[in-house]
């Protein structure tokens, strides 16, 4: 039977951060990943760029040699004085390079089928077998017989929906029934972006809407429009029109944002659309016709684009994330639950794994009625990342044990990274 310090479980940008900190300080790492690639919501979920987080952050080390890493092959720029502009293709291999260098065994398309535990403590889990079988009916009976134990003296579950958590019945938060609106982002090839960013410009002179930065490495920008209706939106009377005409659903405009990438001169990534029918992103079915709609829907603001933007005549969808971007879904019972209260009131801890000013932002499926309040420097305790029910079993990234609003300060990338730093060091400072 194989041995680790650490099983990590999630290669996403919390889980990609716990495994390099951890073998970084000379632990033995496993870190499981059930897709093709790490990075998570980068990646997969194409969410660029990295959200500023305040100018105190802690537990930086991991996503300052990221940056590194991409700037290096390319995919990397600082825009708007934001050092987290990634180019996610290459964000694949800058994680694969970065985890290798320190060691990390990584195994790809693997989950976790069962977990041995006593006296409230883990002691292994069954894995994927490293083979590939063709399972005749004999085979599939006993296929549990075919599962790797995996011994492991701290686990991290880092999948974002808790799926750990959920295969030890951990008790979770309550959740509402009313999720925040889900979105599944992608990819325009063939923008003239001197066009665009030349006409934009012009077009909108909002600079808290649309930001404009032309240096050696090429043009950058980014512009926004939503449905909401209190705030002028200079992009409104396109939108308005495009419905009018059918070109698109009332809904497609929910909330429309595109920005140029690292690395990629005639590519633009938009950050929509987003589903504003109530989805349950543990729901097999939700998630199902979420993804159906939102292709749809994608299909719909690519025709907009070519047809309304300057720049975008001979442009064509070259990427559709490979998950939905899922903004809240499970969230454990903690040793600590964070509240709204500990953010408002700046509240210390002694052990903090995360400072950030980062705002409450919630996204809501109605007009007007999303909050985004700002609010001063924060701290998250390491408390909040400890299952209350396992001593040896730790979270990081948007499963932590905070209540709703708290959770919508905290699940950006910035502190998931911070997230998965802090409970590596605090495991090996356990260890040492």
């Amino acid at each position: 039977m194989k041995k680790y310090d650490i099983v990590v479980v999630g290669g996403g940008t919390a889980g990609c951060a716990a495994a390099y900190t951890a073998a970084k300080l000379g632990l033995k790492v496993l870190l499981l990943e059930k897709n093709i690639h790490l990075g998570g919501t980068i990646t997969s979920g194409l969410v660029i760029p990295v959200m500023q987080s305040g100018e105190n952050q802690i537990n930086t080390d991991f996503y300052n040699d990221f940056i590194t890493e991409l700037a290096n092959l390319g995919g990397q720029v600082t825009y708007q004085n934001n050092k987290g502009w990634f180019n996610p293709e290459l964000a694949k291999i800058a994680l694969d390079d970065m985890l290798a260098k320190v060691n990390v065994d990584v195994h790809f398309c693997t989950t976790i089928h069962k977990i041995d535990c006593k006296d409230k403590h883990i002691k292994t889990v069954y894995i994927d077998p490293q083979i590939l079988s063709v399972y005749n009916d004999a085979i599939q009976i006993q296929q549990h017989m075919l599962w790797e134990p995996i011994a492991a003296r701290y686990i991290i579950d880092a999948t974002g929906n808790c799926e750990i958590g959920k295969l030890l019945n951990c008790e979770f938060l309550e959740n509402s029934q009313n999720f925040q609106p889900v979105s599944l982002r992608f990819i325009m090839s063939g923008v003239d972006i001197d066009e665009f960013a030349d006409w934009i410009e012009d077009y909108d002179k909002d600079r808290l809407v649309t930001t404009i930065e032309r240096t050696s490495a090429g043009t950058h920008f980014s512009t926004a429009y939503t449905w909401d209706t209190d705030k002028h939106w200079a992009l409104a009377p396109l939108f308005d029109d495009a419905v009018a005409k059918n070109l698109l659903k009332d809904t497609d405009r929910n909330y429309f944002q595109l920005f140029t990438i690292a690395g990629m001169p005639d590519s633009v990534a938009f950050n929509c659309p987003r589903i504003v029918q109530n989805i349950n992103p543990m729901a097999v079915k939700d998630v199902s016709e979420a993804l159906k709609e939102a292709r749809r829907g994608i299909l719909r603001l690519s025709n907009f684009c070519k047809f309304y933007l300057p720049g975008f005549k001979n442009a064509y969808i070259s990427n559709i994330a490979d998950s939905l971007g899922v903004r809240v879904s499970n969230r454990i019972r903690g040793k600590y639950v964070y509240t709204e209260k500990d953010i408002k009131s700046g509240k210390k801890f002694e052990n903090p794994a995360v400072i950030s000013n980062y705002p409450i932002d919630i996204h809501t499926k109605e007009k007007n009625s999303s909050t985004l309040e700002q609010i001063g420097e924060y701290q998250l305790p390491i408390e909040a990342l400890m299952s209350k029910d396992y001593d040896n079993l730790f979270v990081a990234g948007r499963c932590l044990s905070a209540d709703y609003n708290a959770q919508g300060a905290l699940r950006v990338q910035a502190s998931c990274f911070s997230m998965g730093e802090a409970v590596a060091k605090y495991i090996k400072s356990n260890l040492s």
